[in-house]
């Protein structure tokens, strides 16, 4: 709960909307207790009084009546009706949701199927037909809002359960003997639920509009009971006379209408683990770049791509995560750099602040440079990064699946891929991606080429994905673990290609792993990343032979050995330091059994030319 109102605090216009209906409800919920005139009683005497006349701080109406007092009374009416029709409709909507998704077949498209119906009538006309045959009143536009809404959250529910029923778990509470009851209500509820607050919290303001809408045709509220929609109804012949009848209740409609749908929308943002960054713009095209100094001068090199001193975090309220804090590195023509480091130590940060794809808001690009042939990246336009990307610099991701659009053809995607950045019929790009296929070494390319992802193995996608990387001859390709979810025949397979590749085609990588022995069998040098920085560099060999940082002598004895005869894998202790809360000096110094008072004090630079270490006390001398 704490942490849900931390996240709902970061977003402005949700706290605003949040004070704004807390003085509402603050003043409804005091109703009772201020010196209010009775709020039906008439004057005819005291019709249409000005608003700050005496005694009225809001006028009257045409019958003399006090408006301050009908607002008050009245506001409290129309929340009341409001959140019950909300309750009312997401229960009764998600009831119905979760069933239709959850048992599926004939159930599901019976239930539908009557949902369907509900929804192919406009919903007012569907509330007023359903008044006409209650009879006007509060209580049967209560229903009738809260019915026209139940297709709403049932249609939502039922594609979220959906996705849910056949998961691992569920199918796990099945085998243990639970019953359906048992299965909805523990393993299915749970994970529903805050789709349901979502959609409740965005909705009840409309359901209050609705509900005054109805009050405005005479179908609701019944005189001389008093809600919003009755108080305009009423105040609409006198517009032109006593415009203030009307703007009291419409502006207090706007307010509440207003704060309640910002604040559902931080209560969504809030509850949503996609949206937790508080920020209400969604990411931009390319990552956003705030340097505050000019990029840094470059000698004369031969790499195709190289950083200097690439610096990203993420801005996340008043908390700053430094996920790459001043990274150096250089792939030469034809080379594969390994970047291996624990999960979280910045690798994938790294790689996406290549090409400005890590997500902003909350990610911003804060130092150093990206050279590309020698040109700086950072802040290049979007259109210069948009024909860049998949075409120079091209990127395999560690789930194809998640990456393949499941509604095409992965042929369709690979020719899309080609054509986007070269002119070239759709007869020649088809044929194109067809090779590819082939170079991947897939089987029956031409046939394959008219599959969908979910009808290949994990193998067979993560080759197509490569495929796709290679569909416009890039000079350099990152790969982010791409291996990592493969088994280890499917692994090698993909490594051995991979390097063929390399070779044949003279394309540099830079491959993102958390395992050494990938990196020994395809990486001719390696960078070891911890917190954000690169602690050592050095060739494979020399690294995996005698690494000189700590952490790195920690990780590769953390690699079991065949062959070796029994020795004792021993995990490092404690755990990487959290990204917001850095430590000075080295940050490896919390688990480093040589650690000393000048690795906690003082700033360890990265020292070394051909092989690089991070450490006052290394293994070995390093030249």
């Amino acid at each position: 709960m704490n942490t849900f109102l931390k996240l709902l605090a970061r977003n402005r216009l949700a706290v605003f909307g949040a004070v704004i209906l807390g003085v509402i409800v603050l003043l409804v919920v005091i109703t009772p207790l201020l010196p209010l005139p009775d709020p039906n009683v008439t004057a005819t005497a005291d019709r249409f009084k000005r608003p700050f006349s005496d005694g009225f701080i809001l006028g009257t109406d045409h019958l003399g009546r006090d408006l301050l007092s009908r607002l008050l009374w009245g506001t409290q009416l129309s929340l009341a009706v409001g959140l019950a029709a909300a309750l009312i409709a997401g229960t009764i909507g998600a009831a119905i949701g979760i069933v239709a998704g959850y048992f599926g077949g004939r159930i599901d498209n019976v239930i539908m199927r009557a949902i369907d119906m509900l929804m192919a009538f406009p919903y007012i006309l569907l509330a007023l037909a359903i008044v006409a045959a209650l009879g006007p009143g509060l209580l049967n536009a209560l229903y009738a809002v809260a019915a026209v809404n139940i297709p709403f959250f049932a249609r939502n529910v039922r594609g979220v359960t959906v996705s849910i029923a056949h998961k691992e778990f569920v199918d796990a509470a099945r085998l243990s003997g639970m019953g359906h009851l048992r299965i909805l209500t523990t393993e299915i509820l749970p994970n529903v639920l805050p789709v349901v607050i979502i959609a409740m919290s965005t909705t009840i303001g409309w359901m209050i509009l609705e509900t005054a809408g109805l009050s405005f045709l005479g179908l609701g509220s019944q005189p001389p009971q008093a809600d919003l929609g009755s108080m305009l109804g009423e105040a609409r012949a006198a517009m032109i006379t006593a415009p203030h009848t009307s703007i009291v209740p419409g502006v207090m409609i706007l307010l509440i209408v207003m704060s309640v749908n910002l604040l559902g929308d931080g209560v969504r943002d809030a509850l949503d683990p996609r949206l937790r960054s508080g920020a209400l713009a969604r990411p931009m095209a390319a990552t956003l770049v705030r340097r505050d100094e000019t990029p840094p001068e470059t000698a004369k090199t031969d790499a195709v791509l190289s950083l200097e001193n690439l610096e990203t975090r993420f801005e996340v309220g008043s908390r700053i995560y430094r996920a790459v804090g001043g990274v150096s590195l250089a792939i030469q023509p034809g080379e594969c750099v390994g970047l291996i480091g624990e999960s979280g130590s910045g690798k994938s940060v790294t790689a996406l602040s290549v090409m400005g794809l890590v997500a902003s808001p909350p990610g911003v690009i804060t130092g150093g440079a990206v050279r590309l042939n020698g040109q700086d990246l950072i802040g290049a336009p979007y259109a210069r990064l948009r024909a860049l990307r998949g075409d120079r610099v091209a990127y395999i991701f560690q789930d194809p699946l998640s990456t393949l659009h499941p509604l095409y053809r992965v042929g369709d995607q690979l020719t899309e891929a080609i054509r986007v950045h070269h002119r070239i019929g759709k007869d020649a790009a088809h044929d194109r991606a067809v090779k590819l296929l082939e170079d991947v070494r897939i089987p029956n390319p031409r046939a394959r080429a008219r599959s969908y992802p979910h009808e290949l193995s994990g193998g067979m996608r993560q080759r197509i994905a490569i495929a796709m990387a290679l569909a416009n001859e890039p000079e350099v390709i990152i790969a982010d673990e791409p291996t990592t979810a493969l088994d280890v025949t499917v692994q090698a397979q993909i490594l051995k290609l991979l390097d063929d590749l390399r070779r044949d085609r003279g394309v540099s990588i830079l491959f993102i792993t958390h395992d050494f022995g990938v990196v020994g069998q395809l990486c001719d040098r390696v960078a070891v990343m911890y917190a954000g920085r690169i602690v050592e560099e050095g060739t494979t060999r020399e690294v995996l032979d005698a690494p000189a940082h700590p952490y790195t002598r920690r990780l590769i004895a953390c690699v079991p050995e065949l062959g070796a005869g029994r020795r004792a894998l021993h995990a490092i202790p404690g755990l990487p330091p959290a990204v917001d809360q850095l430590p000075h000096g080295c940050a490896f110094a919390p688990r480093c059994d040589k650690a000393t008072g000048l690795c906690v004090t003082s700033e360890i630079p990265l020292a070394g030319r051909a092989r690089k270490v991070r450490c006052i006390l290394p293994e070995e001398d390093v030249a």
